[in-house]
């Protein structure tokens, strides 16, 4: 019975290892020094060298393969970031364009603003209700002095009626005054000249 477990136990042994011989052949397999990662060039390069004592004995033609493609690998790199650097470089131009567009646009926006909430007079920016403020002002004053000179005008009117009547009244005053004085005189030189007849008679 031992015997028939140890038998087990050395089956399971032999078909792990041949399990783990049949994937580590399979994964070098898919190892190749002509395409794959750099990663697993390197590992195909380390795992088909010699060994020969704690050193790698590797191929020489591996070796400048290694090489030509590490450095292909290199220019890619390079070249990808020389076109992600452009890249990055056009993305900040065009960062720095939008937020100046947006600068412009805040500062047209803050004019228009102020401009709609003030108002330009005689060069002097006044806010809504200042002006409207003084514009009431205004108007109130020239309404005050409509009346008032509407006041004065009636006032002066009434004085120039009153005048006019005084003088009519002292035109027609004046006028049967020299009527009377005229017939005075008039009866004065029919006296005189009845006196001056009679004396003419006399003599």
């Amino acid at each position: 019975m031992n015997s028939f477990k140890k038998i087990l136990f050395l089956l399971f042994i032999a078909s792990y290892a041949s399990i783990n011989a049949q994937t580590s052949t399979e994964e070098d397999n898919q190892l190749s020094l002509d395409s794959g990662t750099i990663d697993n060039q390197f590992e195909y390069v380390i795992k088909r060298s010699n060994n020969y004592q704690d050193y790698k004995v590797v191929k020489v033609n591996w070796l400048y393969k290694l090489k030509e493609h590490t450095l292909d690998s290199l220019k890619s790199i390079h070249s990808e970031l020389t076109t992600a650097e452009g890249t990055i470089s056009n993305q900040n131009n065009e960062i720095a364009r939008l937020k100046s567009s947006l600068q412009n646009a805040e500062d047209a926006l803050k004019k228009t603003t102020s401009e709609k909430n003030n108002m330009d007079l005689f060069g002097l920016q006044l806010t809504k209700p200042n002006y409207n403020i003084l514009m009431w002002s205004i108007i109130g004053l020239l309404l005050v002095f409509l009346f008032l000179f509407l006041y004065k005008y009636r006032n002066s009117n009434a004085v120039t009626r009153e005048a006019k009547k005084n003088l009519s009244d002292i035109e027609e005053e004046f006028e049967e005054h020299r009527r009377t004085a005229l017939e005075r005189e008039q009866k004065v030189r029919r006296q005189l000249q009845d006196e001056l007849n009679k004396q003419k008679g006399i003599n």
